[in-house]
């Protein structure tokens, strides 16, 4: 795949990035975004309704904005029944989120690709978890990122059991389209939730990619993974003896962001074929399908 040449102003916004104390001001949006006094966060919300025109509160669980308890929940809203139904076909994979598609394909040589010709490394993404890196060699991988304006909650794309996560600590790099083209691993080096399901068709692993201003990761089986950011990894295993079972349907939410990040989707080999039509860039919408499970994979 050819090097696209990184603009100028991409270099510069990347610089610039590198140069804030991005865990502190994290921090410090997360601590904002958690206060709730009316006159605060009701403000927070509306100056960000209006900075972003594109959010439809109607399809809210909750379509009023002043009564969330503070901008946090106002961001992490559920999305009412059925407004993102379900393909009909049960062997369809389901895309987990609101967003855009990003960079997808085969995972060859234990290379994945951020954009055109700016590749990053299977294992390093995984935490250098050798046999779990195995495991996805000669699969796929699909990139989704999340703008702010978009639905925040990570729904699963098939039906899995959680086998284990790994916690990966990292950078607070933004994951924005300039940063993705201007930033040299970007996945690979920020902080990251790496999920792993046992699934029909195999593993499953579903990375979870923290950013700047990205005030938290979420998700069902563990709560709060962060803030606090912590400097050390950590594995937790959910099928040892005592673990509570995590078994999630499709389209069931298993997780959640805080303002805007990435989801990397990463299958085994033969266990799912894409879409033909999918194009890099476009716009995608939860459990709308990306390709079709192969059974037996």
């Amino acid at each position: 795949m050819p090097n696209v040449p990184v603009r100028f102003t991409d270099r510069l916004f990347a610089l610039a990035l590198a140069l804030l104390p991005t865990r502190a001001i994290s921090h410090l949006a997360f601590v904002i975004a958690e206060m709730r006094l009316p006159r605060i966060k009701n403000a927070l919300i509306r100056g960000f309704l209006r900075a972003y025109p594109a959010i439809d509160m109607s399809e809210a669980a909750e379509p009023e904005p002043t009564q969330y308890a503070c901008f946090n929940d106002f961001f992490t809203r559920e999305l009412a029944a059925d407004v993102r139904p379900l393909p009909a076909d049960d062997h369809t994979l389901a895309c987990p989120v609101d967003g855009q598609l990003g960079m997808f394909g085969a995972i060859e040589t234990g290379r994945l690709f951020q954009t055109k010709g700016v590749a990053y490394d299977l294992r390093q993404l995984v935490a250098g978890d050798d046999s779990l890196a195995a495991a996805f060699l000669g699969g796929r991988y699909v990139t989704l990122y999340l703008a702010p304006h978009n639905y925040h909650r990570v729904h699963m794309p098939l039906d899995g059991r959680l086998r284990e996560t790994q916690y990966v600590p990292g950078r607070l790099f933004g994951v924005n389209p300039r940063c993705v083209r201007a930033i040299p691993r970007l996945f690979s080096r920020n902080e990251r939730l790496v999920s792993c399901f046992d699934t029909a068709v195999g593993p499953v692993a579903v990375v979870m990619v923290g950013a700047f201003i990205v005030g938290g990761i979420h998700t069902r089986a563990a709560g709060r993974v962060c803030p606090p950011h912590q400097k050390a990894r950590r594995h937790t295993s959910y099928i040892d003896a005592g673990q509570t079972e995590h078994r999630y349907g499709r389209g069931d939410p298993m997780g959640h962001f805080m303002l805007g990040s990435s989801v990397i989707l990463l299958t085994g080999p033969d266990a799912v074929a894409f879409d033909p039509e999918l194009t890099a860039g476009q716009p995608v919408r939860l459990n709308q399908s990306l390709g079709q499970l192969v059974p037996g994979a």
